[in-house]
């Protein structure tokens, strides 16, 4: 079944086919990603980026195939390519008659006449191997198709520019062994039943229009290292598979070991929606397609993180074309990547793994973004988001068991003050982050080495995460039948003080408390968490408030704005050099991610179930925005919300996909993950007096 489709009228026309990119993962944090049009547009694109190793990070080592077709002894290119001289050539995309995504894998279709060529592209999961598939398709003769293959070496997150290597292009069974320097990390490309040339012979001036606009080196290299040329009879079959295992692509007859990959990647699509369906099966059943799409996508985020204490470990990627694990968005996108879809054994895995990095109750970040610490300030409040998530799911008390140490060591850190300024004010029981001006919370823009937002002093959001981690962490102790009064004490202590954020003027919270220029007052959308979180230490008076001020002001189709447009720091657009970016990336860019908290806020305030998921609705047209299947991390804050950052996002996918459960669950009984519907929260707060 084809999903997400494209025709012609669009892929026709270059702009759009050469902004919708398309992504297959495989598991271990290697992908393969381009756009539909085949023109490359960032330094990410690749038919096979390999997986980050120990001394190597994710290495580019196929940039491309340059595809083109003989029909009744005319040649007809089916690439597309943007030169640094401004000229596009040549312009394949204008043949291409459909694009979309068949059981998840990309899938083109170029029709010149009655001659139809179809291509799919998928990665064996668990191995740094791509297939390129072709078949001929309803044509009255048969043709002559040629494969130029396009290599590189270099870390996926390298500058682009120059190179200038001699590469060893060696034969190799049904193909080549291309190994680029003395070192290099050898690229095994098998064709079976091709004829097969090696060339050497370099391609110069490739133009990459979105490192332009991301104010970054824009021009890059590729060396043609291989031909392979396959007579195809209507209904024939043809495979390239790039891969840096010898054997890949081998075995059996002539496409059958091919046959046997496309059904194994197939099996494992198929398995992703059975898992999904068996712990979601009052939900499943009426879900839109995006939902269905979404599953799908959450995948690509979940990678395997071998350890010798947990071989079979896994981790979270925070977003695509990037490679970068661990830190608060994995944290924020794990319960709806894994528990959403019937996945808790990943989940669990993942929380293991990331106990074992906590020093100091602290979490190291996932890019270290935050200055030179290695630290969020607030991962490690995600934790027990996350720890309580997959406790409410599974009920897994022997895995609460083992972490709770852990939460109480986080817990006792952050009381006394750890490093970068955090801890516990003891006036009012409010937790404090930051010294100078490094910026702890998700907040982390830089320009020029400065933070955009530093956000010093006591945020609005850490602070109901703290509030949570205490609710949490009471109801944990009561669970295992410890005592959980110290914890109750702090979340009533923590709740009446809270009460402090409220800004009579604006109606709403204040964005910081005690930081070096007093409280502040801009009206950002993190005080949405205060009433989005399993417990609010808001009154319900007060949680409206909020809501209503987020929806007027913040409240975009596509996400929650990072400042309201009436403030005078209010950037509405997310482009140009990278200060310019870095300067907007919290000054009014819109966060898919917290829309779906501003859905649960909805629905706490309101009690309407439609309403809320409404507010889901456009994040489902949304999904391939950017790239087929996926949700973008960001969008303009300005009209029309052009979607911006990261093309997948896994913050986006795991919190649209945690609460359309959340809500749908709602008069549908529980849908959990083989366990009983969770207990309420019992601590009970004394919320300080209305205004």
């Amino acid at each position: 079944m084809i999903d997400l489709g494209y025709g012609r009228w669009q892929l026709g026309d270059l702009r759009r086919a050469s902004s919708l990119e398309w992504l297959v993962t495989n598991g271990l944090g290697g992908f393969a990603s381009g756009t539909v049009s085949g023109m490359l547009t960032r330094r990410e694109h690749g038919l096979l980026v390999a997986a980050p190793s120990a001394s190597h990070g994710a290495t580019l080592l196929l940039a491309k195939v340059a595809e083109r077709i003989q029909i009744d002894g005319a040649w007809v290119d089916l690439d597309t390519n943007r030169w640094v001289s401004g000229a596009v050539d040549p312009i394949g995309y204008v043949h291409l008659e459909s694009f979309g995504l068949e059981d998840g894998i990309p899938t083109w279709t170029w029709a010149i006449g009655d001659t139809r060529l179809e291509k799919r592209v998928w990665m064996e999961h668990g191995e740094n191997t791509t297939y390129v598939e072709y078949r001929l398709a309803g044509t009255r003769a048969g043709a002559t198709l040629q494969a130029r293959a396009l290599v590189n070496h270099r870390c996926v997150s390298e500058p682009t520019g120059r190179v200038d290597w001699q590469a060893k292009v060696e034969p190799a069974a049904a193909g080549l062994r291309i190994q680029a320097f003395e070192g290099a990390t050898p690229l095994w490309l098998t064709a079976p039943g091709a004829e097969v040339r090696p060339v050497h012979d370099w391609y110069r001036g490739f133009a990459l229009p979105l490192e332009t606009e991301l104010g970054r080196p824009a021009s890059e290299d590729h060396l043609w290292a291989a031909e392979f040329t396959f007579r195809l009879a209507p209904g024939d079959r043809a495979t390239l598979v790039a891969s840096t295992r010898r054997e890949a692509g081998l075995g059996g007859p002539s496409g059958v070991a091919v046959a046997a990959a496309r059904l194994r990647r197939l099996a494992h699509q198929r398995s992703l929606l059975g898992a999904w369906q068996a712990a979601q099966r009052a939900v499943a059943r009426s879900a839109p397609d995006w939902v269905r799409r979404l599953v799908l996508a959450a995948d690509a985020f979940l990678i395997g993180c071998a350890t010798t204490e947990e071989p079979n470990g896994r981790g979270v990627n925070v977003g695509y074309p990037e490679i970068a694990e661990g830190g608060r968005e994995a944290l924020i996108a794990l319960p709806g990547l894994s528990l959403a879809t019937g996945r808790p054994e990943v989940a669990r895995s993942v929380l293991a793994r990331l106990a074992r990095q906590v020093d100091q109750g602290l979490l190291p970040g996932a890019d270290n973004r935050s200055g030179d610490t290695g630290y969020d300030g607030d991962a490690s409040l995600w934790f027990f988001q996350a720890v309580r998530s997959y406790v409410d799911a599974t009920e897994d008390d022997a895995f609460l068991e083992r972490v709770y140490p852990v939460l109480e060591d986080i817990g006792a850190w952050i009381e006394r003050g750890t490093r970068l300024g955090i801890g516990v004010d003891p006036r009012d029981g409010l937790l404090r982050v930051g010294e100078g001006e490094v910026p702890l919370t998700w907040m982390d823009a830089r320009a020029d080495g400065v933070a955009v937002t530093p956000r010093v002093g006591k945020p609005v959001e850490i602070n109901a995460l703290w509030y949570n981690a205490l609710t949490a962490a009471a109801r944990f102790a009561r669970r295992l039948k410890r005592p959980s009064e110290a914890y109750e004490e702090m979340a009533r202590r923590v709740a009446n003080h809270f009460a402090r954020f409220w800004n009579p003027e604006a109606g709403c919270l204040y964005d910081v408390l005690d930081g070096p220029r007093g409280p502040e007052a801009a009206l950002r959308p993190n005080q949405i968490l205060a009433v989005s979180l399993p417990d609010s230490p808001l009154p319900a008076a007060r949680r409206r408030a909020v809501l209503e001020a987020c929806g007027r002001w913040l409240l975009t189709s596509h996400g929650l704005r990072s400042l309201a447009p009436c403030d005078p720091g209010y950037r509405g657009t997310c482009m140009g050099e990278p200060r310019a970016r870095a300067w907007a990336r919290h000054q009014g860019t819109a966060w898919t991610w917290l829309s779906p908290h501003y859905a649960l806020a909805h629905h706490r305030v309101h009690g309407d179930q439609v309403a809320a998921l409404a507010v889901l609705e456009p994040l489902g047209r949304l999904v391939g925005a950017l790239a087929a299947g996926f949700l973008p991390e960001a969008a303009d804050g300005d009209p029309p919300h052009t979607p911006r950052g990261r093309v997948a996002g896994a913050a986006a996918v795991g919190e649209t996909l945690r609460v359309y459960h959340q809500l749908a669950r709602f008069g549908r009984g529980a849908g959990r993950v083989g366990a009983r519907k969770p207990k309420a929260v019992e601590v009970q707060v004394e919320v300080g007096a209305e205004p």
